[in-house]
């Protein structure tokens, strides 16, 4: 097979199939025979529907699809660990390796222009095969699918860095606004972690559904005044100790932050937009701490994927919709619909 299939995307709401040679590995690189790759609400926010993103964000006409896994197909001089057959998760920045924040283990925010996100500066997992660096791949685990892998990619790990900076533990009832696929996944970490309430909201019924019926929130909300007064029910009035905002709305963030406890912690991981808050009400006089996630690090992404194993958490519970390459347009277009859980790409043996 010297060509393949892949998707790019215009930015007015399609998805464009073309047609591409297959790559070669260089010094460092695999191809990896893509297996699933799922659609991320980045994707949809600043690519699919029109190209808004800059810097890190900024699309570069490229194969999209951030979150994909697979198994290598073949492998490139100089690769030291990885042979062909072996299942793996790419995690899907390649940084310099040499900044500071790379040093730290976070390439998503490499510091270096050579910088290059999978599907958004360099080729991504929507194609039949994925050229990739070794240092971006990481095992996965046998227990785990093709599909469990690419939703820890990004999504999960994404909610799972979050939750690891709030400190959250069997001490603490978690509040998780926003009910898309990062909020879903949130929820069902939370709980793995031992937070002894998850409550949710979500103005869309179709997700506050979903989260009930996947046993993923213990209770769901749907507008402010219906979401304080859950709260207050389930707190005795103090609000929870962990709020984790998935959405990237401003009234959402806002609720998180209202419906923290005193001394709590609130985390923001939803992308785009503002926010506007009383700071002394709801932060300086409620002693809050409030942080801003991006992603995960590489630690902590393999990290999460073997724990996923030991809790048997399969993170496919939340897909609702499973679509073959030739029909990621309409895969996008129920993404975007913004009534589904996740949509993931498949390949078929």
């Amino acid at each position: 097979m010297t060509t393949m299939r892949g998707i790019r995307l215009p930015g007015d709401s399609t998805a464009q199939q073309v047609t591409l040679d297959v790559p070669a590995p260089g010094p460092g690189q695999v191809v990896l025979r893509m297996r699933a790759s799922s659609i991320c609400g980045s994707d949809i926010r600043a690519i699919y529907r029109e190209h808004t993103g800059r810097g890190a964000e900024g699309y570069q006409g490229v194969i999209a699809g951030h979150e994909p896994c697979g198994e290598v197909a073949e492998v490139g001089p100089a690769v030291r660990g990885l042979r062909v057959g072996d299942r793996v998760v790419v995690y899907h920045i390649q940084g310099c390796g040499l900044c500071e924040e790379c040093r730290r283990g976070y390439p998503i925010g490499c510091e270096s222009e050579r910088r290059a996100a999978y599907g958004w500066q360099r080729d991504g997992g929507h194609a039949d095969y994925l050229l990739a660096d070794e240092s971006s791949c990481l095992p996965l685990p046998d227990g785990l699918s093709f599909v469990d892998g690419a939703l820890v990619s990004c999504g999960f790990a994404t909610a799972y860095q979050g939750l690891l900076r709030a400190g959250i533990s069997g001490r603490d009832r978690l509040l998780v606004t926003g009910l898309g696929p990062v909020g879903l996944a949130a929820a069902a970490l939370g709980r793995a972690l031992g937070a002894s309430t998850v409550l949710g909201s979500d103005p869309q019924p179709e997700r506050r559904a979903l989260a009930a019926e996947l046993g993923l929130v213990d209770a769901a909300a749907g507008g402010q005044e219906e979401l304080d007064d859950l709260v207050a029910e389930h707190t005795s009035g103090r609000g929870c100790e962990v709020t984790i905002d998935c959405s990237g709305s401003a009234a959402a963030r806002e609720a998180a932050v209202r419906n923290t406890r005193t001394w709590g912690s609130c985390v923001f991981v939803g992308e785009g937009g503002s926010v506007t808050l009383p700071v002394s009400e709801l932060l300086i006089h409620k002693q809050l701490t409030l942080h801003g996630s991006w992603v995960s690090s590489v630690t902590h992404m393999r990290e999460l994927l073997d724990q996923l194993t030991r809790w048997g958490l399969h993170p496919q519970l939340i897909v609702t919709d499973r679509f073959a390459l030739a029909d990621a347009g309409e895969a996008y277009r129920r993404a975007d619909s913004g009534a589904s859980g996740k949509v993931c790409i498949v390949w078929d043996d």
